[in-house]
């Protein structure tokens, strides 16, 4: 789904271990800004012995911030569960009561067609057991997918079982450091993970597959207190956008406005979107210039960009300079 604001407003999502004790007090207290979303992980940082502790510590995390948003207004961010395996969605989301409403929905770590079906089946019936919707996103960081032979079949086969569900996923994810991991990759802080085309064909081939259909987010940025992180993660994401991402997986709270920044929409692109999603029906032309008159505007060629472009004006906003 991708056309509709709702996919477009998971933005920044940021990472945070599910046994952090902290967290309910740091949004309580608006320690993160009023736009982020925020995934709670049981996964690659949790240790194996520490799962069962981490759950119950996630589970206390969304009781406290239940009872709290009952008694005082503060931002609420939404909520994801990043589960281990298909098994754990079930049953946290009982374990979880009441406490679930705050939970937008579970991220699917390692997507890939042996753990797919197990997934989705999960998240039907935690949509048929739910009094609110349960949405997923689920990460394409599989080693399964490097393979040049399987690539395209395996991408194709994952979107066929995905649109059974197309409404209950919110974005597709990537998972950058992950598949840099298997070649033994690491981009420093002025260098943009699409300078490394073994894995930016790789996300190329996913947007070609999934962008057409479903909002695809942009990789993790793993800097945040070097000397360039802000301008080298002003620069990927600049070639997130012109590669088809939207929104990003951010560390540390200090990359969130960065992120809402840079996806802001510039006014010469507001103008002309809302130009041509407005074009006179009755018009026997479908081009004309821009508002600027810098460029050409066709209603046909450039109507799913202008869609595109309004629907991220919303939620992130206009450049006002």
């Amino acid at each position: 789904m991708n056309n509709s604001l709702l996919y477009y407003s998971v933005g920044a999502l940021l990472y945070c271990p599910a046994n952090k004790k902290t967290i309910a007090d740091s949004i309580i207290n608006n320690r993160f800004g009023t736009k982020y979303s925020l995934a709670l992980c049981l996964e690659d940082t949790i240790r194996d012995d520490c799962v069962a502790e981490a759950e119950h510590i996630l589970t206390d995390t969304l009781y406290c911030l239940d009872r709290q948003s009952q008694q005082r207004a503060f931002y609420m961010p939404k909520i994801f569960v990043r589960v281990r395996n298909a098994r754990q969605i079930g049953r946290l989301h009982k374990t979880f009561g009441e406490s679930a409403r705050l939970v937008t929905g579970f991220i699917l770590p390692k997507f890939s067609l042996e753990n797919a079906d197990g997934y989705i089946q999960e998240i039907v019936k935690a949509n048929e057991t739910s009094k609110n919707c349960v949405y997923t996103m689920p990460i394409f960081e599989s080693p399964s997918i490097i393979d040049l032979r399987s690539r395209a079949e395996i991408l194709y086969a994952l979107k066929d079982k995905l649109d059974q569900i197309e409404d209950r996923v919110l974005n597709i994810r990537v998972g950058g450091n992950d598949l840099c991991h298997v070649f033994g990759f690491r981009r420093h802080d002025d260098e943009s993970i699409h300078q490394i085309r073994p894995v930016a064909d790789i996300f190329s081939d996913i947007i070609t597959v999934y962008g057409m259909d479903y909002v695809v987010s942009g990789p993790v940025w793993e800097y945040y207190r070097s000397h360039n992180w802000e301008k080298g993660l002003y620069h990927e994401i600049a070639d997130d956008k012109l590669c088809g991402f939207v929104g990003k997986t951010v560390i540390y709270p200090g990359q969130i406005a960065v992120v809402n920044e840079a996806y802001k929409v510039s006014e010469n692109d507001y103008r002309d979107a809302s130009a041509i999603c407005n074009w006179d029906k009755t018009s026997h032309s479908l081009v004309s210039g821009s508002a600027s008159k810098e460029r050409m505007n066709e209603y046909k060629t450039h109507s799913n960009w202008a869609l595109r472009t309004l629907l991220m004006a919303e939620y992130f906003g206009v450049k006002n300079y």
